[in-house]
């Protein structure tokens, strides 16, 4: 496996400050992504480097001058510089192979599509250090982003048919933000819509069609490795990249990059069928070993699997909770007290997501709105991320926006009020220029219709405490768990905020990957044996489910917008637990609310293989020999093949759908066309049934190929179930 190594401080990466450690703004004088002694060492600075001027230029030739100064003896690259300094050695004193080429800073690219990109020198090879193969999530985004298989594969081609030398993928496994570690209102979840998932599992048919891509390229190696191509225009949209060595040997890439129309193009005096939006990999110059558009990959049906809590030493329906109620306001001793607001980030330094504000007014028994019934209204402005607003020790309401203006009737008595207000972070900025001067917090509160008119509170005295009690005495952990009174119940109190939940349980039972379906929650934090699983929020996504897309096109230039699922639904439902958390019984599960949910509805799930699909056309290409697990499969007449795979110690139990002709659909809800042959569901079965997996070939010893009028391109579909 090669390494890209990526040197910090800053990463990115959506981690929360950037990965760089908060303490480190606060040393006198540091200024982050600059020429600026306390901080060194960058990642994509390009897009912000002319905001800090002759400090950014500075700052650029200094990283690439340290870096290769090290002597470590691989090349050094600079993502996304397209100022990459040359800050040694002359680009004439690099011999054939290459040993100084640690002494060059290389500029790289990181986009969805990499294929036009040149580096500043063409004595620099074409590195492309990021593919997305997916795109982030936000708490309340428009839906959850998806990138098609067909259009990463068809990037990925793209850049090695214009002469590119290294392709990484970001991501190629999803990740989980455990703790607080993700960046601004990014999701716990961090899986990316990655080949591989949050969960570990293979993502298909994206993992497999990026595997087949793989085998292609690799096909094509030799001869990519020992010339340049050569570009041959074949009509509107399409183009041929053709690579050729000495000793005779072709290569060649033919894309369409109309996001519309199929092509058929001549080339070379063959014939050649073209999808919209897509690359056929030619190793020999002649046979299509490989389309991007066409995915013969099975794609996997993933379930999540309910596993209700369970107690070992209690029976069904007799689950316990332990309940501790947080206090509202300020516990203990105010940390300090003063006129008007502090910065919020400055003031906890990120050791928390919480801040209490508490103040009191004084209400006379002759305002009006004790009279008439007209509520007064509470106005909070804030530089965000989030508040809760209390009075009198009642919930009133939730503000969440950068900036945010949070407006509301309150009650109010005559005589002495209290007004407290607790801030939140959920995460911190992660990127931009001078990110770590950006704000959060309360700037303003005010209280319409006294008699007077407004009253603003902005500077009176405000008490302030840092984060919640529980999480200051670390009761979801260790020592902490016995340090509070715990009141166990078996009927926990619902929608009430600030509550900590806390319940011993067992393992799910099985092997697979685990997670909590939190769906029923408000916000807050959990914890599984004092491992913090993060920030569960289950904000709904603000587009109407009708606005989502059913199915989506991949032609076309992706963007985190165009193919997303979710609309109108929670962000994320289900939190990623790794098994290893997990003891066989005694578990320690604690769940801090802040909002108000239903701690009864959590539920384990079991992410779960249960089914597989594939569909594949007789016009797929397909290459001598496949891989099938541990198997090798003759092909030598070069026939298309359907393949099936279940997870280890499990087998394709039954055949839900089979249909070769003109089937309509996706895995999951597939249709018989007008062209179908009644036999397909029998030639399925006896290839398939009972088997870990399977192979079927569309060729006329298994298929009628003459149903179908002439001219029509036959498909096979196939849903199988795994048990």
């Amino acid at each position: 496996m090669y390494l890209i190594l990526r040197i910090g401080p800053f990463v990115a990466a959506e981690w929360n400050y950037g990965g760089v450690p908060v303490w480190l703004h606060y040393i006198p004088g540091t200024i982050f992504r600059t020429y600026n002694e306390p901080f060194m060492i960058e990642n994509e600075f390009a897009s912000v480097e002319s905001f800090y001027g002759e400090g950014g230029q500075k700052y650029a030739q200094w990283a690439a001058e340290m870096a290769v100064s090290q002597n470590t003896g691989v090349p050094w690259i600079m993502c996304r510089q397209y100022d990459a300094p040359d800050p040694v050695v002359s680009l004439s004193h690099l011999d054939d192979s290459m040993n100084i080429v640690d002494h060059l800073q290389i500029d790289t690219c990181n986009e969805f599509y990499c294929d036009q990109f040149e580096p500043i020198s063409p004595n620099r090879p074409k590195i492309w250090t990021e593919n997305w193969t997916g795109w982030i999530s936000n708490f309340g985004d428009v839906g959850v982003p998806h990138r098609p298989a067909e259009d990463v594969a068809f990037s990925v081609a793209r850049f090695f048919q214009k002469g590119g030398s290294v392709m990484n993928y970001y991501m190629y496994h999803g990740g989980t933000n455990f703790g607080r570690t993700g960046g601004i209102f990014l999701t716990t979840s961090y899986d990316y819509d990655a080949p591989i998932d949050e969960y570990g599992l293979p993502r298909l048919p994206k993992w497999g069609h990026l595997k087949e891509l793989h085998k292609a390229i690799k096909l094509c190696e030799p001869v990519l490795l020992n010339s340049k191509p050569v570009n041959i225009i074949l009509g509107p949209s399409v183009e041929a990249d053709v690579y050729t060595d000495s000793s005779g040997a072709c290569a060649a890439f033919i894309s369409n990059v109309d996001d519309k129309n199929d092509k058929t193009v001549e080339f070379r005096n063959a014939s050649y069928h073209v999808p919209a939006w897509s690359v056929s990999i030619l190793p020999d110059c002649n046979n299509v070993s490989f389309n991007t558009a066409k995915v013969t990959s099975q794609t996997n049906l993933v379930a999540m699997i309910p596993a209700k809590l369970e107690q070992s030493d209690k029976g069904v329906g007799n689950f316990e909770w332990d309940v501790f109620k947080e206090n509202i306001g300020i516990w203990g001793n105010a940390d300090f007290v003063q006129n008007g607001f502090v910065d919020h980030i400055n003031t906890t330094k990120d050791t928390t997501d919480y801040l209490w504000h508490t103040t009191s007014i004084f209400v006379g028994e002759d305002e009006w709105f004790l009279k008439n019934g007209n509520k007064p209204v509470l106005i909070i402005e804030s530089k965000g991320h989030a508040l809760h607003a209390f009075v009198n020790q009642e919930f009133q309401g939730t503000g969440i926006g950068i900036p945010l203006t949070y407006k509301n009737p309150i009650s109010l008595k005559a005589g002495k009020n209290e007004i407290a207000v607790l801030s939140l972070t959920i995460g911190l900025q992660s990127s931009g220029a001078f990110y770590e001067f950006f704000g959060a917090g309360l700037t303003s509160v005010k209280i319409e219709g006294f008699n007077i008119g407004t009253l603003d509170l902005s500077f009176y005295v405000w008490s302030y405490k840092i984060g919640v009690q529980g999480e200051y005495l670390k009761i979801y952990q260790g020592d902490g768990l016995n340090i509070v009174n715990w009141t166990p119940t078996s009927k926990p109190p619902i929608g009430q905020p600030l509550t900590w939940y806390k319940a011993i349980v067992d393992a799910p039972p099985g092997d697979e990957p685990v997670g909590l379906d939190m769906s029923q929650m408000g916000k807050g934090l959990a914890w599984l044996n004092g491992e913090e699983i993060g920030r569960y929020w289950p904000k709904k996504n603000w587009l109407k489910s009708e606005d989502c897309v059913q199915e989506c096109d991949y032609r076309g230039e992706f963007n985190p917008t165009k193919c997303v699922t979710g609309c109108g639904e929670p962000t994320q439902k289900r939190y990623h637990v790794p098994r290893s958390w997990f003891k066989p019984s005694g578990n320690v599960l604690v769940i801090f609310e802040e909002i108000g949910g239903d701690p009864t509805t959590i539920t384990c799930m079991r992410r779960k293989v249960s089914g597989a699909c594939a569909l594949v056309g007789e016009d797929y290409p397909s290459v001598g020999l496949h891989s099938q697990g541990d198997d090798t499969v003759e092909n030598n007449n070069d026939t298309p093949l359907a393949r099936l795979s279940c997870p280890d110690n499990t087998v394709i139990s039954a055949v839900k759908f089979a249909s070769f002709g003109n089937p309509s659909g996706t895995c999951g809800s597939f249709l018989k066309g007008d062209c179908h042959d009644p036999n397909s569901n029998i030639v399925v079965e006896k290839a398939c049934l009972n088997k870990n997996e399977c192979v079927i070939k569309l060729s006329e010893d298994n298929f009628k190929t003459n149903l179908c009028h002439p001219g029509l391109t036959r498909n096979l579909a196939v849903e199988a179930i795994c048990s």
